[in-house]
């Protein structure tokens, strides 16, 4: 009997966002190719040597990317759409940039979640007559690289069946068509692997936790016989998350694989029956420490279950349930945090640590790590006990939820005029969806604010000017609703998570959400609760510079859950309810300061979504009333607005009808519109703005590109319903491309109403 310890992907931003600067620097011409590639060859060396130091025993490679791993393998397999111009052969970083960033002239890749993380990922793109050929070594080239360091990987390759199902058919074509041209350009890879010595190669396949067709089920089969006949030399190790196999578990174990992951965190249940009807041979790898969250493990209760598996068995592997580019880097750098909470934590480092502590007690008996376990222990009493964690108020108020708090006094048709008679706005009303360019000089104010070196009066009078010059720009351009820019929050979820009880924040455990693009995610650890007012001074502020209506900008319940590291001691739906009362009493203190118009985004609503189609409908339950909760308290006339970003709706529209909100604004630019047809079919009675200008992408739209995407929405929604946003906020860009981008956008709304 064996047992060993892997990872099956590490954090690729480094320890103090390496990449980030690296990339942002690339991007804006201070450095070259070479420079950017050195940066992310030592980011991969110290990542190896960190891990193997640990105690892994399997290091993966080409879990490291510049961008994203899925635009990684359309570029491998040379799926990149016609219009970047590609003639074939190796592709340079200039191609690779447009596919994820945009370029003049050309569109960047439409980007959505990686399944029901808050991690995003680069649609990969077909055409009906789509061939493919091997046109990045990269999975080779990291294996070489590692190797000459003497550190012995197992490359990561996303799977061909997972590849395919996350990509979209031009003419909505079935891509698993496409399997026998593309499986030829993995036989290559993995022939190329076996040649220079590697034994495993970990192929992710994520979808086999999803609901999946008996075609899908068929092109694992086809896939799986003609790789391991192709390349007869080489173990795979066949990796699931997210979830249970549940009714593809037969379909898993029936592949000519030699090894199979399976994530025991968000499907305990899955273990016995893996066990039972696992060939012998067949070598299991158990993801048993939370791969998505930052809570310690219970080591004890961990080898209570482990330990007859062990006995039972001849090989195993222990492994975190999903690859630990969800968590942060390493507990150690956050030396202000809160004592007790930090007790209850452990991050990518400390999770590795967690695996070596559980194999060497299985190895060796527990005594051999007695001082690790009793410090587990300790934790596991002090988080379950502690008196930070337990509002006795809180749960009083959720016990007194009645069906009234969760439902507007008038319907939709009856709101409509009242809103409509208080704000006086044009057909094709004009708006963002919140923040402005988080410039540099903002983002020093913030610093030295932090570090003492501006002090709270200095700090608020730089607010307050940047904010006087948001709303007078507004004004001068015509938008017709305002925002007053959010120069004072560091991130939606962040800065109310700061003025919330039960929330700890950190420094430096960054989480990249895609590119160069990290968050801090905020942790819930104990009952929520709003002690103040968190915006309405703000609010009053920016409205007093204006006569046109300024929008109260609040983050939602649902999306400051998904976008958290959330307890794991209660049901998420009760965390839930008691952020969205948090919310609810903010809303009703706008609305008494004088705002008749309050967003409440729910950026995250979708993201939440189970993966078993079985399982939606109580979660879709749960959240609708979240924010519902959060949003009901006010009168006819204030107008509730609610945004979401990179959602297909289709599925759940229903529930998005459900939330009663009187506008929703949502991603439509690089889809071209496309995610309106479900509200077109649905026949969504509320208001509704499509984004026209794509902001995750330095390029600035013309006005008869704007023009355009209004006119297609026109074909699928009344005028009246209408309003014309950007996607998303405008944090991430630069005011020199704001400014001509909104202007253009105000034109194409006068353009409409003539």
């Amino acid at each position: 009997m064996g047992v060993s310890v892997a990872t099956l992907g590490f954090p690729r931003i480094g320890p103090r966002r390496e990449l980030k600067t690296a990339l942002e620097t690339y991007w804006s011409g201070a450095s070259d190719p070479e420079t950017l590639s050195g940066t992310a060859a030592g980011l991969r060396e110290n990542t190896w040597l960190c891990q193997h130091d640990l105690g892994a025993d399997i290091v993966p490679s080409n879990d490291f990317s510049l961008y994203d791993h899925i635009l990684d393998t359309s570029v491998m397999t040379g799926a990149i759409p016609a219009r970047y111009g590609w003639k074939g052969g190796p592709v340079d970083h200039t191609t690779y940039f447009a596919m994820a960033r945009g370029a003049p002239g050309v569109t960047a890749g439409e980007m959505t979640k990686w399944f029901d993380t808050n991690y995003h990922y680069l649609v990969p793109e077909f055409a009906p007559d789509q061939s493919f050929a091997l046109s990045s070594t990269k999975a080779v080239d990291e294996y070489r690289e590692a190797k000459r360091l003497g550190i012995e990987t197992r490359p990561v390759l996303p799977g061909p069946v997972t590849f395919l199902l996350l990509g979209k058919m031009q003419n909505g074509g079935d891509p698993l068509t496409l399997l026998p041209r593309l499986l030829p350009v993995y036989a290559d890879v993995l022939s190329q692997l076996a040649e220079l010595g590697a034994s495993w190669v970990q192929i992710d396949e994520p979808v086999l936790v999803t609901d999946l067709s008996d075609a899908a089920r068929a092109a694992f089969t086809d896939a799986y016989a003609a790789l391991t006949k192709a390349v007869p030399g080489i173990r795979l190790m066949l990796t699931t998350y997210f979830g249970a196999l549940g009714d593809n578990l037969p379909t898993a174990l029936s592949l000519p694989v030699h090894g199979l992951h399976i994530d025991l965190v968000r499907a305990p249940e899955q273990l016995a029956p893996v066990l039972e009807a696992a060939r012998p041979d067949l070598v299991l790898s158990l993801g048993v420490i939370d791969g998505r969250n930052v809570w310690r493990a219970d080591l004890s209760a961990l080898l209570d279950r482990l330990e007859p598996v062990f006995l039972a068995r001849r090989d195993i592997i222990l492994a975190p349930s999903c690859s630990l580019l969800h968590v942060p880097v390493d507990l150690e750098r956050e030396r202000d945090l809160d004592p007790d909470v930090a007790g209850w934590l452990a991050f990518a480092v400390q999770k590795i640590t967690e695996l070596s502590v559980l194999a060497t007690a299985l190895r060796d008996g527990r005594e051999a790590v007695k001082t690790a376990l009793d410090a587990s222990d300790r934790a596991a009493a002090s988080r379950r006990a502690h008196e930070k964690i337990h509002d006795q108020t809180v749960k009083a108020r959720l016990a007194a939820i009645t069906p009234a708090m969760a439902r507007r006094s008038s319907p939709f048709e009856k709101r409509r005029q009242p809103q409509h008679d208080s704000l006086k706005l044009p057909l094709f009303p004009t708006t963002t969806i919140g923040s402005f360019p988080q410039t540099p000089e903002v983002r020093k104010a913030r610093a030295d604010h932090a570090r003492g070196l501006l002090s709270d009066a200095g700090y608020e009078d730089f607010l307050k000017a940047e904010t006087a010059r948001a709303v007078r720009w507004q004004d001068n351009i015509g938008l017709d609703a305002l925002v007053h820019g959010e120069f004072e929050r560091n991130d939606m979820v962040q800065y109310f998570g700061e003025q919330l009880s039960g929330f700890a924040f950190t420094k430096h455990a960054w989480v990249q959400s895609y590119g160069s693009r990290c968050v801090r995610p905020p942790i819930i650890f104990g009952d929520v609760s709003r002690p103040k007012p968190m915006t309405v001074a703000w609010w009053q502020y920016a409205q007093s510079l204006t006569k046109r209506p300024m929008k109260g900008m609040l983050t939602g319940p649902v999306t400051i859950l998904n976008w958290s590291f959330v307890r794991d001691d209660q049901p998420r739906s009760e965390t839930c309810f008691q952020i969205a009362f948090a919310i609810r009493d903010e809303v009703l203190d706008l609305e008494k300061a004088g705002a008749s118009m309050i967003q409440i985004d729910e950026a995250a609503l979708r993201e939440g979504l189970p993966l078993r189609r079985a399982d939606w409908q109580t979660y879709l339950d749960w959240s609708v009333t979240a924010f519902r909760i959060a949003s009901s308290g006010v009168q006819d006339a204030t107008q509730i607005h609610t945004h979401m970003c990179y959602s297909e709706f289709n599925d759940i529209i229903a529930a998005i009808g459900a939330m009663d909100a009187d506008v929703i604004s949502i991603e439509t630019a690089r889809s071209k519109m496309e995610l309106l047809d479900a509200f077109a079919g649905y026949q969504y009675p509320a208001e509704i703005g499509p984004g026209v200008y794509d902001i995750h992408s330095p390029r600035v739209p013309t006005v008869d590109e704007m023009v355009a995407l209004l006119n297609t929405a026109r074909t699928r929604l009344r005028d009246d319903q209408i309003w014309v946003n950007p996607d998303c906020g405008l944090k991430t860009r630069k005011w020199a491309e704001v400014e001509p981008a909104i202007a253009a956008m105000v034109a194409a709304a006068n353009a409409m109403r003539t």
